[in-house]
């Protein structure tokens, strides 16, 4: 059979994907590259893959993957890729899966213990990072508060490198209810500020509970409502000469700082 071209209907129904209305309509996603495919066919729901002939012969294990799961293996031309693609130079292979996503209560239920929650964060790359450094930690979920950026976009499928598919993440858009949610359950809130009354050096037996990490927008921080819901606010030791740290950065300090207190005494 020849390959789909980027006007075979199946192939122009998964290019809507690209926009994130069509993900919340369909409930569905692109997800890009032997990373994330490989992850996902282990998963996740995938209801399509998409190949070029050359990329089908460079991930020959991951196309019988998903031929011995019985997930549908499309042939398409490098168009139709690029098509599918949002990055300059696809890797040639994309899986459509079903979001992820899950309920709040799922994620804070169950005795968590250490929890990444990025407040209005609009950068994709810095939210695929933060779900990545939260997965390597060990933590149990990433909470996406308020007007943030949706983790199914392309850019923060990629930047997560597999993780978005190993541990819960969750979209709640009122960020108040994300914080009655923690106090309810007893988790601890913890905020990063410059001018905060804890040193992150001297906050090991605050570190050892139960910890949700509120990380702020990359432009703004968090806002000063929000700020003061937090139970303390941490500072991170600056002993160079940089003037700061970018989101990314302390959300990977903090949550490794935690991990390392938790995991030393359990």
């Amino acid at each position: 059979m020849d390959p789909f071209t980027e006007r075979t209907p199946r192939v122009v129904s998964a290019v809507k994907l690209l926009r994130g209305a069509e993900r919340r309509k369909t409930g569905r996603f692109l997800a890009e590259g032997e990373n994330s495919v490989t992850e996902a066919l282990a998963t996740a729901a995938v209801h399509e893959v998409f190949v070029t002939e050359s990329a089908g012969e460079r991930y020959r294990d991951l196309i019988d993957a998903a031929d011995g799961a019985g997930i549908r293996v499309s042939l398409v031309t490098d168009r139709a890729m690029t098509a599918l693609s949002d990055t300059v130079t696809p890797p040639g292979v994309i899986a459509v899966c079903d979001l992820l996503d899950v309920p709040l209560d799922r994620a804070i239920g169950g005795g968590s213990r250490l929890l990444a929650v990025p407040v209005a964060i609009s950068e994709p790359g810095n939210a695929g990072t933060v779900i990545r450094v939260a997965d390597a930690v060990g933590a149990d979920a990433a909470i996406l508060a308020g007007d943030s950026v949706d983790p199914h976009n392309g850019k923060c499928v990629r930047s997560s490198a597999g993780s978005l598919f190993h541990l819960p993440i969750v979209r709640e858009r009122d960020t108040g209810t994300v914080l009655d949610a923690l106090a309810d359950a007893g988790i601890q809130i913890l905020a990063t500020a410059a001018d905060g009354e804890v040193d992150l050096d001297d906050a090991d037996d605050l570190l050892a509970r139960p910890t949700a990490w509120l990380f702020g927008n990359e432009a703004h921080g968090l806002d000063a409502g929000t700020a003061a819901r937090a139970d303390r606010r941490v500072r991170i030791p600056i002993r160079g000469r940089a003037e700061s740290l970018n989101l990314a950065t302390a959300a990977s300090i903090c949550l490794y700082a935690s991990a390392r207190v938790q995991h030393r005494g359990g």
